[in-house]
């Protein structure tokens, strides 16, 4: 009997049978590959070590509940050390080796600049949760072919000097009557349209513009720009920082610098700026698109916190958009039903995902900030917060605060 089953006819039925079993097994297979999303971000930065903590935060809810039509999300993490050519090699190594089928990348404006003209020579979509400089989506606007596989996933420069406006209006002015500003910011490709945009829209609300300093991110010693701003006697500091928050934060308390700061301050958004600043947070206000038990939607403050009872903190600004973008990216391949780059793309552009932030929709082709996240009313509009004994509280808008404006005694304002 031994022979027989050596014969070529049992072996070759034996190898189609074989086959047979591995095809039908492959179908179902491949129908369940993971959905895989490449994050990139400054892992070691305050206000970029949110990142690949939300995102994964948000694959495993998705994946504890079926993943999208079966298949999981699967999150790859490049740590970039806060540099473009880090960045660049791993956006590679993502797209060729570890065959990724879209990236979530960086709060730096100059590493998505850098990384942008990569996502289209791979062919691979690309969001940012927390760049903003203009030129991400001017780009995409200038050449849509070309670079319509970058999203800008969070609020361009000139749509933060909107919101921080919008905010100063009600909180500076009308509160407690201030009329004359200093706009300091940090010398970054965010800033410049950031500052164009506090020049344009200030004056508009009636803070008079008395004085424009934009200083080194190197910067160590703040002494002589507080000297000089102090000089100028201007009601409030217009700020834009976000790689140096801390030492102006803690030097500005130590100096006692009579003038409050209120604007952007990334760091800030993070709840261990507290700790990183030795409580001389105090006082400072920023813009925020969110934060802690800042219910901006029914997501938010859910989010916070299982964000705080698994990573020991609450998340940066950057922290709720990756969230916000693993959400949607998971969506989008629903809706499109193929992770294929561009069908991925076009189904990115039909994005209509209420999330942590609020309403997420991407300006279209059309518009010169294409593929950005839409501002307004029922839309983005973001909030201001301030650090108030230790801890973040909204302070605006009305309906989501939380808290009057309190500031340290070494600042004097009045009120209305």
């Amino acid at each position: 009997m031994t022979s027989t089953f050596r014969t070529p006819l049992f072996r070759s039925l034996l190898g189609a049978t074989a086959l047979g079993l591995v095809l039908a097994a492959s179908g179902p297979a491949l129908a369940a590959d993971p959905i895989k999303i490449g994050v990139i971000a400054e892992a070691q930065a305050i206000a970029g070590a949110s990142i690949p903590q939300a995102a994964q935060l948000a694959a495993d809810e998705i994946n504890a509940k079926g993943g999208v039509d079966g298949r999981k999300i699967e999150i790859i993490t490049y740590d970039n050390h806060s540099s473009s050519a880090d960045s660049v090699r791993a956006f590679q190594r993502a797209v060729n080796e570890d065959k990724v089928n879209i990236v979530v990348a960086s709060y730096i404006s100059e590493v998505v600049l850098a990384l942008e003209p990569w996502a289209s020579r791979l062919k691979t979509p690309f969001i940012t949760p927390g760049a903003a400089s203009n030129e991400i989506s001017k780009s995409v606007h200038a050449d849509y072919e070309k670079n319509k596989y970058t999203f800008h996933g969070y609020l361009t420069s000139a749509a933060l000097a909107l919101s921080v406006c919008d905010a100063a209006k009600e909180l500076l002015v009308e509160q407690k009557q201030m009329k004359t500003a200093v706009i300091m910011s940090e010398d970054a490709a965010w800033t410049k349209p950031l500052d164009t945009g506090y020049e344009e829209c200030l004056p508009k609300i009636g803070l008079k513009v008395l004085d424009h300093i934009r200083f080194s991110p190197d910067t160590t010693d703040f002494t002589p720009i507080f000297n000089k701003i102090e000089g100028a006697k201007p009601d409030v500091m217009i700020t834009g920082i976000s790689h140096v928050g801390t030492q102006p934060t803690v030097q500005w308390k130590n100096q006692q610098v009579p003038i409050p700061m209120f604007g952007i301050s990334s760091q800030a958004t993070n709840e261990t700026f507290g700790k990183d600043t030795n409580n001389a947070s105090d006082g400072v206000l920023y813009q925020g698109v969110s934060g802690p038990g800042l219910a901006v939607t029914e997501k938010s403050v859910p989010f916070a916190n299982a964000f705080k009872a698994k990573f020991g903190n609450f998340p940066s600004y950057a922290g709720y958009t990756a969230y916000d973008e693993v959400y949607y990216i998971a969506d989008a391949v629903k809706r499109g039903g193929s992770t294929d780059a561009d069908k991925l793309v076009e189904a990115l552009e039909k994005t209509d995902w209420v999330g942590t932030i609020g309403r997420v929709q991407f300006y279209g082709k059309d518009d010169p900030f294409t593929h950005s996240i839409k501002y307004g009313k029922g839309l983005i509009t973001g909030a201001m917060l301030q650090w108030q004994d230790g801890a973040q509280v909204a302070v605006w808008p009305p309906e989501v605060a939380k808290a009057k404006l309190k500031f340290p005694a070494f600042i004097k304002v009045t009120s209305n």
